[in-house]
């Protein structure tokens, strides 16, 4: 699971195995962001937003990121029995998701990082890190 910003360049993630639901990751994955300062300082361990897709859409997970005073911006399932809780103002940021599957995309562009051959999770991590550190310095 990876958490990137507006221009997607990959700020934080999370590794696993096959088998964990990729929404269980997300806190797991959120405490390993660190946002960039635009002046000095440290960097900020909370993004202002998180866009996910529809998988993510629940009202305990809302709860929690709200604790955190970060907003969800999800699209609601078809199926949702309790009222909206987000309007189309909001999800008019969801829009920009497209910059999010792009990374996926270039991250799938290394192939040893789209089927993973190796047993152990840290080399697949360390091959990780060095598609991201190959794909960050072309997006400035």
């Amino acid at each position: 699971m990876v958490v990137v910003d507006g221009q997607g360049v990959p700020l934080g993630s999370t590794l696993a195995s096959a088998s964990p639901a990729e929404v269980t990751l997300a806190e797991q994955t959120l405490e390993t962001v660190k946002v960039p300062r635009n002046g000095r300082g440290r960097p900020k361990k909370r993004p202002l937003r998180l866009i996910a897709d529809k998988a993510y859409d629940s009202d305990p997970r809302r709860k929690r990121l709200k604790q955190y005073k970060i907003d969800l911006i999800v699209p609601h399932r078809s199926n949702r029995v309790k009222p909206k809780m987000q309007d189309g103002r909001n999800l008019r940021r969801y829009r920009k998701r497209w910059k999010i599957e792009r990374t996926f995309a270039w991250l799938g562009n290394y192939r040893r990082l789209l089927v993973r051959h190796e047993h152990r999770i840290e080399m697949y991590r360390a091959f990780f890190h060095l598609a991201c550190l190959i794909i960050v310095p072309n997006r400035f």
